[in-house]
């Protein structure tokens, strides 16, 4: 039999995870309101359905390539971050390294180690790998997963697709008198449903989460579709 490991994170390093969850979620979130929004909105102007399809589509492609290039950009700055970081502390050691030992060290004794103890966890960390050892007791970096923008931005391009899909077919295939009523209820019911994930896979409580996504939703499709069936009262 093997020993049971500990993995806090639950499959991968914890700082890996969020970002990948993050993404996820917020793209997904991000499709399933603002695609509802805009399908919910125009169905209250029209009950045409290549006008619905066509305002989907449209959503649905230009929100997820927003995403993914917001995605990109946002984790790739971090990423320089990170790397201008770690560039300054390895020139640091370099030039000064018995003042990067003894830093270490009251970083060491800041988190409850005892002065002895600090300065020898401090040299066999030094000793074994300095760079390293900084970034992630200084800096809170792990040199070898840095945040990777294109794993981001793919999270969140498909993210958004699948979830913008969702009310893009709950709007276009029911009949005409309950494409708002299937597409308001499916929804809900994903906003809610992503609430929980998120909140599962981040070990939080699940019923908050639940209650923001299904309340920003409701609010997002109740204002479209009052702003669309105005429009179509006033005859635009």
């Amino acid at each position: 039999m093997t020993e049971p490991t500990h993995d806090e994170a639950h499959g991968g390093p914890l700082g890996e995870r969020l970002n990948w969850l993050r993404a996820a979620v917020l793209g997904a979130n991000d499709g399933i309101v603002s695609t509802a929004g805009l399908v919910v909105g125009v169905a209250g102007a029209t009950d045409d359905r290549s006008a619905l399809l066509t305002a989907g589509l449209a959503g649905l492609l230009a929100g997820s390539m927003s995403m993914a290039a917001g995605e990109y950009v946002s984790v790739s700055t971090q990423r320089d971050s990170e790397k201008a970081a770690l560039a300054q502390e390895k020139r640091e050691l370099r030039e000064q390294p018995e003042a990067e030992l003894e830093e270490l060290t009251e970083l060491l004794e800041r988190r409850g180690l005892s002065r002895d103890v600090a300065q020898e966890a401090a040299a066999q960390l030094t000793e074994r790998d300095a760079l390293k050892a900084h970034a992630r007791v200084e800096l809170g970096i792990d040199p070898d997963l840095l945040t990777n923008p294109w794993h981001a931005a793919w999270a969140s391009f498909l993210a958004f697709t699948a979830g913008a899909l969702l009310p893009l077919l709950a709007m276009v295939l029911p009949p005409a008198e309950w494409r708002v009523a299937v597409t308001v209820v499916s929804v809900l019911a994903s906003l809610a449903l992503t609430g929980w994930s998120s909140a599962r896979l981040g070990a939080a409580a699940p019923g908050r989460a639940m209650l923001r996504n299904v309340v920003g939703g409701a609010l997002a499709m109740g204002v479209t579709y009052a702003a669309g069936s105005l429009l179509d009262v006033a005859g635009v």
